[in-house]
C-alpha cells in the first residue's frame, strides 16, 4: 500500500473475483497458528483496514458478490460502496468464535449507526444486499458494479486534488487517530490469545456447512 501511496493516483477501485468480493480471513488457515502468528495476524489485519480507511484518494469498492466477516469490514473503508444485487453480506466473526481486531471494530462503529452495527455485529447472520443498502453498509446497487464503481471514482477523482484529503481527513480524524495509535503502539488487547479452542470448533462448523 505504501507504493500505491507514493504514486498519487486519481483514485482507486476495490473489487473482487466474480461472485466474492472477500470472505475475509482463511478459516482453514487462522485456527491452526500458534500465538506469535495470531499476533502477526491481528496486526496485519489492523494495519490494512488502517491503511485503506486513511487512504487520501478517493476509494470506491465495488462490492460485487459475497462480502463476509473482514471482506465486509473491508468495503466500509471505502469513501463509496457499490453493490451488486446477489451475494451475501455480513459481519459474522462472532459466529467463528473469533473476536474483532481493533481497528476493524473502529471502522465497523465508524461507518454504521449503532443499530446496524449491534445487529450485524451481535447477531453474526448473513443480509442481502437491499438490507445493506437500507442500513447504509452500501450506498446503491446496481447489476454490474464494477464499471459504475469505476464511473463514480472518475467522478470523485475530479474533486479539487489538494483539499480532498483534507477533508476526508477531518471526517474521519477521530477514528484515524484511534487506527493510528493502535498500529503504532501495537496496542490491540485481543492480539494475545486471538482464538480460542472455541473459535477453531466454531469456524470447522462452518467450514463444514460449506
Amino acid at each position: 500500500m505504501s507504493d500505491l501511496r507514493a504514486s498519487d493516483p486519481d483514485a482507486v477501485v476495490i473489487t473482487g473475483r466474480e461472485g466474492f468480493f472477500s470472505a475475509g480471513v482463511d478459516l482453514k488457515v487462522a485456527p491452526t497458528l500458534d500465538a506469535s502468528g495470531q499476533r502477526e495476524l491481528v496486526d496485519g489485519i489492523n494495519r490494512l483496514f488502517a491503511g485503506w480507511y486513511s487512504f487520501p484518494r478517493p476509494l470506491v469498492c465495488a462490492v460485487n458478490g459475497h462480502a463476509i466477516a473482514g471482506g465486509m469490514i473491508l468495503a466500509l473503508c471505502g469513501d463509496y460502496r457499490v453493490g451488486c444485487n446477489e451475494g451475501n453480506l455480513g459481519l459474522t466473526e462472532l459466529r467463528a468464535g473469533i473476536p474483532y481486531p481493533a481497528c476493524a471494530m473502529a471502522v465497523v462503529k465508524a461507518e454504521l449507526s449503532a443499530a446496524a452495527a449491534r445487529r450485524l455485529v451481535l447477531r453474526a447472520e448473513l443480509i442481502s444486499p437491499p438490507e445493506a443498502l437500507a442500513m447504509g453498509a452500501l450506498d446503491e446497487l446496481h447489476d454490474d458494479p464494477l464499471p459504475r464503481a469505476l464511473e463514480v471514482a472518475s467522478e470523485m477523482a475530479q474533486l479539487p486534488r489538494s483539499a480532498y484529503p483534507i477533508v476526508k481527513k477531518q471526517l474521519r480524524r477521530e477514528t484515524i487517530e484511534l487506527l493510528d495509535a493502535v498500529v503504532a503502539g501495537d496496542s490491540d488487547p485481543v492480539a494475545s490469545g486471538w482464538l480460542s479452542a472455541e473459535a477453531g470448533a466454531a469456524s470447522a462448523a462452518i467450514l463444514a456447512r460449506e
